[in-house]
């Protein structure tokens, strides 16, 4: 696992989640992957239409579409290149040393999942190409890789910068725990104030859990500031990140399966589509 893959798109967030993949790359020293996707776009090409009433092979109009076609794909083939340039561009200014780039005509969570097997990091933006800057993750491709990529993922927000501390949303159940271990292996978000939050909830044995995990943290070299709070999730998430101007947000992945999230919700959704901070999510 050497490698940051960092997608890169035509998106706000682009620049944003060069960035942070550098970030990543150099905290880590490993390798920077930048990826760029070319999806093929839910639009009729000439030749789903050659069997319509009507449109025989002769058709000029068959032709020119088919040339326009080759011509948006060509043009969409240079405009990853040119993104991927300024990929490397901005990771040589930075001092990357080991700096690769990839472009794949596929889906983006098809491509990451392709090279997943030495991937370290996935680096995202909260929406991608197309989308507006305010749009909400929800719907987008983000809870697609959440789920299909066992690689903890970086989701970069608009304006990233160097994180300096960290907030770990804490609930006691198991993916909480891997993300612990993680966290103490990893070595990404070492030397980050530690900001160890824990709403109460039903799991049993919440409190002692919880204890246990800040003396993990403290063991092995953290600075942690632990709360241990009550009332709604995710708001009182939310309001102590506020209060308390916490840099990054760091989750375990999704709780539930996705046909239980359909009727009981995921705050790890929930905190993707309202934060305006990074969020990496664990596995």
């Amino acid at each position: 696992m050497n490698k940051i893959i960092t997608c890169v798109d035509g998106s706000a967030y682009s620049d944003a989640v060069c960035r942070a993949g550098i970030w990543a790359a150099k905290k880590l020293n490993k390798s920077i992957l930048f990826l760029h996707a070319i999806e093929k776009k839910n639009i009729a090409a000439a030749e789903d239409l050659s069997g319509a009433i009507g449109l025989g092979a002769r058709s000029s109009l068959l032709k020119e579409m088919a040339s326009l076609d080759e011509q948006k794909s060509k043009l969409a083939l240079e405009l990853g290149k040119e993104m991927l340039a300024h990929a490397v561009e901005l990771a040589n200014q930075q001092g990357c040393e080991s700096i690769e780039k990839a472009q794949r005509h596929s889906d983006i969570t098809e491509a990451i999942c392709d090279l997943e097997s030495d991937a370290r990091l996935v680096v995202i933006g909260r929406s991608g190409e197309g989308n507006k800057p305010d749009f909400k993750a929800l719907g987008s491709h983000i809870e697609q890789i959440i789920r299909q990529v066992h690689t903890p993922v970086l989701i970069a927000n608009k304006g990233f910068t160097e994180p300096k501390s960290f907030m770990l949303a804490y609930d006691g159940r198991e993916t909480a725990d891997k993300a612990v271990k993680r966290i103490i292996d990893g070595g990404l978000i070492h030397n980050l104030t530690c900001h160890l939050v824990t709403v109460k909830n039903n799991q049993s044995k919440l409190m002692d859990k919880f204890n246990h995990t800040e003396k993990l943290l403290l063991e092995s070299g953290f600075d942690v500031k632990a709360s241990f709070l009550e009332g709604n999730i995710f708001s009182s998430l939310m309001d102590y990140k506020t209060k308390n101007q916490v840099d990054m947000l760091v989750m375990g992945a999704f709780s539930h399966s996705k046909l239980a999230h359909a009727f009981l919700g995921s705050n790890t959704l929930k905190m993707i589509e309202n934060t305006d901070s990074p969020l990496l999510i664990l596995r």
